[in-house]
């Protein structure tokens, strides 16, 4: 047995429980939620009313905040959050690395006489000025020019976020450069979902609604992730510097069972995740769901959806709280979309919707095929679908991210739409030209009479699709695990909106104002769009080899690398889509193809370097060291007139030098960066480096079947993911 796996076999046989258990009679759920947040109960209690209508004019109506009030809402914020032992407040921002970023300000000031006093203003709550020099920009400024600016951004509640030595007050920001360009994920997705809820408004007028207030975009993530015991995660520099294991062989016993989707959840898991769940809740996330997923030592977190702003910062604090929890229980937290080959991969399902003062704008209510409102919005997102599908792959494209798409496990790298059994076969009636009505949802009848009778869905789910109507909601299931959800957000708002302004100038156009005619310019309408976009729906099975070849003769895009998918970021029609929206300037997408393709580059870099570092100073070793002794075993069975069977050291040694061959070739790959911009790079990275990376693995994974396990320095596949 390895020291590793015993010491954590010794840890895992003393495991108790920390601390005292959650006592929902003294604390209930209700209770707690939201006890750490600056909502609107608190803004009611503490703020003037005429301060606190005005800022719920911003919130809730998406009126521009005034700086006359910032004064008073800082103080009420700062006495708020020191009672609550805040001692500084921090501006939260969200940087084009994907992560959280925070700059931390104490409220303490020094007086004349010695002394210091708590003060925090509101120019001090409405911006504020973190250095931007080491952030990337994409050449969005030059590298000696640090200047950046946080924003305060009020439809996003401050919060307070608790520590063992005290607590932070924590302002979610928009950050910019001092030219005002984006140097952010948040600022662009407050662009788009204005755009988005100025088109949807035109929708509504049309059909004569015009006091619906603000039409917001909703998301809802669902979080996967993996959970291992933390004496392995730092037994492997690979984990550690990339998130993923670039070696392992596959193990006696994988997901094959298929005993881990929804089965128990461990005693030391599930604490870790009560945990989780409590500090989520103070901070006003509303998680709902946890449960095991498919592959082993992997779970899912899954809130309830909110408005898209608050959404993207709340699954920013999901990922945050779930790496902090987890060391707290032995754990180590990988949210990498690919941390162990030969299983399943985690992602992100983005659950995305629009509505207002109406209701959810793409519910279809009990009879679809009369609901001509719905079918418009749902119309226009399947034509945004279609039209945009290689913007929508480009936003998800990542070097783990790359590991998932299409590998059975996960939608494939085509940007498809599944829309069911009910809707298809409405669309199909709009397409042969009358509807006579929908698909009925009925009963579903088991069999057994002390059952409930349940309600039977009008068609069933398709996980294989990437893109899928799931009720009253479309859900993104391509979203990578680590990847923050602003980039799909951004996308869809802006796609959908650029949708909703054609229909809504080509039903202008055909009604010329008069509203007895919109039935029939909406009838025509969708029966020429949906013949138009029809080729995006596919609710067949995404991961067959035939859909792949139906979705070319469809004209559907397959860009299967990163650098391939990202090739559209720069397309002059996809520029112009983001400009003509008000979401992105041309430099800022191209600073964004930038940034993409450089991080691609330098993950693939990151990933062989650390591979030949284990593999000359870990593996290598460990295969000289068997085959000496193999050869001092042969030595002594000769000295003794004893015949020795030579053949696992002849595998052994054609391994070893194939082994140091391959170091050499992924070297040399890694010694010849792509010659140009980052493009280039990022193309080398796929086309030269990965392959090498790849038979480097293939090699040392042989190795790791060959060699004794006291010798293998390593913790394999079969200890990481079923010691738990």
């Amino acid at each position: 047995m390895t020291r590793v796996r015993s010491s954590v076999v010794s840890a895992l046989t003393g495991y108790k429980p920390r601390g005292s258990a959650w006592n929902l009679r003294e604390t209930p759920t209700s209770s707690l939620f939201g006890v750490n947040v600056f909502n609107d109960a608190v803004m009611q209690e503490r703020l003037p009313k005429s301060i606190y209508q005005a800022i719920q004019a911003t919130i809730k109506q998406g009126k521009p905040i005034d700086p006359v009030i910032s004064d008073a809402v800082a103080l009420a914020m700062k006495d708020w959050a020191i009672e609550k032992g805040a001692t500084h407040y921090a501006h939260v921002f969200y940087p084009l690395t994907g992560l959280t970023a925070e700059k931390h300000d104490s409220f303490l000031s020094p007086t004349g006489g010695g002394g210091a006093v708590a003060e925090f203003s509101g120019r001090e709550l409405i911006q504020g000025e973190p250095d931007a020099s080491s952030f990337p920009s994409g050449g969005l400024r030059a590298t000696f020019e640090a200047r950046g600016y946080t924003a305060w951004d009020p439809t996003s509640p401050a919060y307070v976020l608790e520590n063992p030595n005290g607590t932070t007050l924590c302002i979610p920001t928009a950050f910019c450069s001092w030219t005002g360009e984006a140097l952010d994920k948040k600022t662009p997705l407050l662009r788009s979902m204005q755009a988005l809820d100025r088109q949807a408004r035109r929708i509504l007028a049309l059909f004569g609604h015009t006091d619906v207030g603000p039409v917001t975009a909703s998301g809802g993530p669902e979080q996967e992730y993996f959970l291992i015991d933390r004496n392995f995660y730092y037994a492997r520099p690979d984990l550690m510097l990339t998130g993923r294991t670039l070696f392992g062989a596959k193990p006696p016993k994988g997901q094959e069972f298929e005993d881990q989707y929804f089965g128990a959840i461990p005693e030391r898991v599930l604490a870790c995740m009560l945990e989780v769940e409590r500090e989520l809740y103070k901070l006003g996330v509303p998680v709902k769901t946890r449960h095991n997923e498919v592959a082993p030592s992997q779970y899912e977190i899954a809130p309830v959806y909110e408005n898209a702003n608050i959404a993207h910062d709340h699954q920013q604090l999901i990922m945050q709280m779930l790496s902090r929890v987890a060391p707290r229980y032995g754990m180590a937290c990988l949210l990498h979309e690919k941390p162990f080959g030969g299983i399943n991969g985690s992602g992100k399902h983005v659950n995305w919707s629009i509505g207002c003062r109406l209701g959810n704008l793409l519910e279809p209510g009990e009879t679809p095929h009369d609901n001509m409102q719905f079918l418009v919005f749902c119309m226009a997102v399947l034509r945004a679908v279609h039209l945009h599908g290689d913007l929508l792959r480009a936003v998800i494209a990542s070097s783990g991210n790359d590991h998932r798409l299409g590998a059975n496990e996960a939608p494939p790298a085509i940007i498809s739409v599944f829309l069911g059994e009910q809707l298809t076969d409405i669309f199909e009636q709009i397409e042969q030209g009358s509807i006579t009505g929908s698909k009925s949802t009925g009963t579903l009848t088991i069999g057994v009479d002390t059952l409930p009778p349940l309600p039977k869905h009008a068609g069933d789910r398709n996980r294989t699709s990437p893109f899928a109507f799931t009720g009253n909601k479309f859900e993104f299931r391509a979203v990578g695990a680590s990847q923050s959800i602003a980039g799909p957000l951004v996308t869809l708002n802006t796609i959908v909106a650029e949708s909703l302004d054609f229909f809504a100038t080509e039903l202008d156009a055909a009604t010329g104002g008069d509203a007895s005619r919109l039935a029939a310019a909406v009838e025509q309408l969708l029966h020429r769009e949906i013949a138009g976009h029809k080729a995006v729906i596919f609710n067949g099975n995404g991961y067959s080899t035939e859909w792949q070849e139906e979705a070319t003769r469809r004209g559907l895009p397959n860009l299967r690398s990163t650098p391939e998918a990202l090739a559209v970021l720069i397309d002059p029609e996809n520029i112009r889509l983001f400009e003509t929206y008000g979401v992105l300037s041309r430099r800022e997408v191209e600073s964004r193809h930038e940034i993409y393709m450089e991080r691609y580059y330098k993950d693939i870099s990151t990933e062989a370097n650390t591979a030949l570092e284990i593999a000359r100073t870990m593996i290598l070793p460990a295969g000289y060291r068997y085959q000496g002794e193999l050869v001092d075993t042969a030595s002594k069975l000769a000295s003794l007139g004893q015949s020795a069977h030579l053949g696992t050291l002849d595998k052994l040694t054609a391994l070893v030098n194939e082994c140091e061959q391959r170091i050499d070739s992924l070297q040399a790959a890694v010694d010849q960066p792509g010659e140009g911009d980052v493009t280039a790079g990022a193309t080398h990275a796929h086309a030269g480096i990965i392959p090498a990376l790849n038979e480097l693995r293939q090699t040392t994974d042989a190795m790791e079947m060959l060699l004794p396990d006291d010798l293998w320095p390593l913790p394999t596949y079969a200890e990481m993911l079923f010691i738990k």
